[in-house]
């Protein structure tokens, strides 16, 4: 994928009303006032993030006798997928150290906190 269409693609993705669209998609293919009847907004605002939507590849439009109907297109979805697993695996290795280095501070706290204790109650 370029990275020109991976800036579209996240772009598209940025806005929660165009995940909601795609999500609704997901269920299968809808006209675009079917897309718009939970949402608060004009019908021409709902085409503007469906042009959106169109022009990062994530939905295609069909058209079925009279009506035309919208479509999810997951490849740029799959695109995605693999460019951030990428970091995932970088980002599970980071965190893996990170534990390992926590759990190693918490052994050595309780190994001070014990010895300190033990010379608290001999002062006493």
């Amino acid at each position: 994928m370029s990275t020109e269409q991976l800036n579209r693609t996240f772009a598209a993705l940025a806005d929660p009303t165009r995940r909601a669209i795609l999500a609704r998609l997901s269920q299968g293919k809808l006209s675009v006032s079917e897309l718009a009847e939970p949402f608060d907004m004009s019908l021409p605002a709902v085409s503007k993030h469906l042009r959106v939507l169109e022009q990062a590849g994530l939905i295609g439009r069909e058209r079925e006798a009279q009506w035309r109907r919208c479509r999810i297109d997951a490849a740029p979805l799959k695109e995605v997928a693999n460019w951030t697993e990428h970091y995932r695996h970088l980002w599970e290795g980071r965190l893996d150290r990170l534990d390992g280095y926590l759990k190693e501070l918490t052994g050595k706290k309780e190994q001070k906190n014990h010895g300190r204790r033990q010379q608290r109650r001999k002062q006493r």
